[in-house]
């Protein structure tokens, strides 16, 4: 089993680490990660990916791990954080790529998907609802705001 490789891509000034592995020919698969994880949560998924044929990328999104923390809260909007992942596929010369995300990383991808559905061959969604079906149950449901409430928090 081969050993992700490492890099960094910088965009807009922001230094974005990843991790990657199996074929450069490969169809190319970009997993998002949740909070308060890193690229390491893909770690059993990137082996099985790659040697399925698979070209993965694994970044850290920008907060953590070893990509750039920055002050602002306005720097961690959804739209620069989805900008990122865009930046990434350009910088690996990925026109269209499948997408993966879970938990806040499905947040992520929902918004790009959204926003740039061009880009995708697919769109894999782990235990987030579509932003819209969300919001409604955070308007109505008081069950799922109860549920929700670390999202708040943070």
């Amino acid at each position: 089993m081969a050993e992700p490789e490492f890099a960094f891509n910088t965009h807009n000034g922001l230094r974005l680490h990843f991790a990657s592995a199996g074929p450069p020919e490969g169809q190319p698969v970009i997993l998002l990660h949740g909070f308060p994880e890193y690229w390491y949560a893909w770690r059993h998924q990137i082996p099985a990916l790659a040697a399925a044929g698979y070209r993965v990328i694994a970044p850290d999104q920008r907060g953590y791990n070893l990509s750039d923390k920055p002050q602002s809260v306005t720097d961690y909007g959804i739209e620069k954080l989805a900008a990122d992942i865009l930046s990434l596929a350009d910088h690996l010369e990925l026109q269209t790529f499948h997408l993966v995300g879970h938990d806040w990383g499905a947040a992520v991808a929902w918004q790009l998907a959204i926003n740039h559905p061009e880009r995708l061959r697919t769109l894999s969604i782990l235990n987030v609802p579509h932003p819209a079906v969300m919001s409604r149950h955070l308007r109505s449901d008081i069950r799922q705001i109860f549920k929700s409430w670390y999202i708040f928090f943070f």
